[in-house]
């Protein structure tokens, strides 16, 4: 770091253990952080808040708000508290989210609903929620609290719309894409908009940092929605049983639903309307039959790649070469 020749040698992209590596001191003043203000005197929210905060999971989302404001020159606490804000508003959608799926597992473990109920679950999430509001208004800083108010907004607009595309066969391309926006992609675009405005970034630069969380947002749901359909027999059943059981269209099967036939598609509308789990084996015939998976691969690919293309204006340094690659990770990963 200390030649004029740093810039030759430094990498354009981290693997992910280089990016988590990078990112770990500021990572473990969040965890900390996190566990100091999710402290309620009642104790059942204790349980479940801790439960659900310690089920793991990579914590992308204040990740990328930490390499946002880092690659921009901005460390310090301020990031670490909005940071644990993001993940505060991401778990409480996490729990409603399990409760409106009715699902029983989530990341391998059972939901907090299977443990304690949908009432606790439910209240929980409103706790988490509203103590992330406390926690950013101690910023004191307007844009922050607007940028998350219209973000946790669009996020519950999200929720609802997934809800009328349930069994729904003629949800299309768009307007998955529109459920995966506030679903996923906004809160990403919010954690990366929110570390450049930290930083002190001017508007173009907190709009490039958007572009890019929301781009990598995108990408990550669709290679997920990808992933489902290339796991092994046994956890291919599980997940794609439980998404046909719920009636979550998602790109493979509506991609494999466009271009099938008429008595294929009607075949699949069928399934589809019924939530038939049993005729599993139909749905996967189909969208290997119209190369689906390639299809949603690709997809994610090009999002990934306008991801990347925001960061073109960052100064080149450690934390925009992990940004770049989370976007290369959010493809390439087996999980």
């Amino acid at each position: 770091m200390h030649n004029m020749n740093t810039a030759q040698v430094r990498p354009t992209q981290l693997d992910l253990p280089a990016i988590q590596a990078f990112a770990a001191p500021d990572m473990a003043a969040v965890d900390a952080l996190i566990r100091r203000r999710l402290a309620s005197d009642v104790l059942l929210i204790n349980q479940v808040s801790e439960y659900i905060i310690s089920a793991g999971g990579k914590r992308l989302r204040p990740m990328l708000l930490l390499l946002a404001a880092r690659a921009l020159g901005y460390q310090g606490a301020d990031a670490h508290q909005l940071a644990a804000v993001v993940e505060f508003i991401h778990t409480s959608t996490l729990l409603h989210d399990d409760v409106v799926d009715e699902s029983e597992l989530r990341r391998g473990r059972k939901t907090a609903n299977a443990v304690w109920g949908n009432a606790a679950s439910v209240l929980v999430g409103d706790f988490l929620y509203s103590r992330s509001f406390q926690l950013m208004v101690e910023l004191e800083s307007m844009p922050v609290q607007q940028i998350l108010a219209d973000t946790t907004n669009q996020i519950a607009e999200g929720e609802v719309l997934q809800l009328l595309h349930v069994r729904n066969p003629d949800t299309d391309e768009a307007a998955y894409l529109r459920v995966i926006e506030r679903k996923t992609a906004i809160l990403f675009a919010a954690a990366t908009r929110l570390g450049a405005l930290l930083a002190g970034a001017d508007a173009a630069t907190q709009q490039a940092l958007h572009d890019y969380g929301l781009a990598l947002g995108y990408a990550f749901q669709i290679a997920d929605d990808v992933l489902d359909y290339a796991s092994d027999a046994q956890t291919l059943g599980k997940n794609l049983g439980d998404d046909l059981a719920e009636g979550k269209m998602t790109l493979p099967l509506i991609h494999a639903m466009q271009h099938a036939g008429n008595a294929t598609g009607k075949r699949l509308r069928q399934i589809v309307e019924n939530g038939d789990v049993s005729a599993l084996p139909e749905v996967i015939a189909a969208i290997n039959a119209h190369d689906s998976l390639g299809y949603s691969r690709a997809r994610a690919a090009e999002f990934a790649q306008r991801a990347e293309a925001a960061l073109a204006a960052l100064p080149d340094n450690e934390a925009s070469a992990a940004l770049r690659g989370l976007a290369h990770y959010a493809l390439n990963r087996e999980k």
